[in-house]
């Protein structure tokens, strides 16, 4: 018996190197990374090398970290970095790393009813939009587009009134599908529009602001307040996703010949 027992032992360390590398780990993460088809991707390399299956919950980032803080995941990657700062520095989180970023565009219908198209300067399109007379839809869901969002309506001191904006509480997706029905304007990231581009058949209206950057961090959920986590697993995924390996991936993962995101990690 004790004979066979070593046996075991030798094998489970042979083929994980210990008990959490089996353990699923829980990440919950933006709708963008999972719209956008990057973790379909990504995911398989890092549990082909580590044994270590990744369960997915994609929701908008306020719900991500809402997960998170409550213990129901292990790592978060998410989009809103006042948000995982506060996150960060509340105790709910730990270990937090640049991964990636892409940027916001500003979408919308080709007969671009509030003349906004080709600009550079997102707040004046905001305010031009305000104005109307067409739709704007808005994510309503605590997501890092609708955090970005609401900042740029705060900022120029307006927003469409009555029927004009419509709070959808939706996801990326939905929300350009939306967006396209009622030939309306949005906010988006460009990941998911990539995506859903030919499918709604919105173009472009605004690019290229700084303001309009879109930064992605991951974080390990504290130990210290949901000791049950597993958190040696969080470790690995982040210390994968921003290695050189984790980042190579991300970089060539280029749909249709186009890169969505651009691997950050210091």
């Amino acid at each position: 018996m004790k004979r066979r027992s070593l046996f075991l032992l030798a094998t489970a360390l042979a083929f994980g190197g210990s008990a959490w590398a089996q353990q699923p780990l829980r990440l919950s993460t933006t709708t963008s990374t999972e719209n956008s088809g990057l973790l379909a991707y990504l995911l398989p390399f890092y549990e082909a090398k580590t044994g270590t299956k990744v369960q997915v919950i994609s929701v908008g980032t306020g719900k991500a970290l809402e997960l998170a803080k409550n213990g129901d995941v292990d790592v978060t990657l998410v989009h809103a970095r006042p948000a995982e700062d506060k996150f960060v520095a509340e105790g709910w989180g730990v270990d937090r790393r640049d991964v990636m970023y892409n940027d916001f565009i500003v979408v919308g219908p080709v007969s671009d009813p509030d003349g906004i198209k080709g600009g550079k300067d997102v707040l004046a399109a905001f305010r031009k939009m305000a104005a109307g007379p067409a739709k704007f839809i808005s994510r309503g869901d605590n997501s890092g587009t609708d955090i970005m969002e609401k900042a740029y309506w705060k900022q120029v001191g307006a927003q469409p009134t009555g029927a004009r904006y419509l709070s959808a509480g939706l996801g990326m997706g939905e929300v350009l599908t939306m967006a396209a029905e009622l030939q309306a304007y949005t906010l988006t990231d460009r990941a998911t529009y990539g995506v859903y581009q030919a499918r709604t058949g919105l173009a472009i209206m605004v690019e290229g602001d700084p303001k309009m950057f879109n930064p992605y961090g991951i974080i390990a959920v504290n130990p210290a307040r949901h000791p049950g986590i597993n958190y040696k697993g969080a470790k690995r995924l982040i210390a994968w996703i921003t290695s050189p390996e984790g980042q190579a991936k991300i970089a060539a993962f280029k749909p249709a010949g186009r890169q969505l995101f651009y691997p950050s990690a210091k």
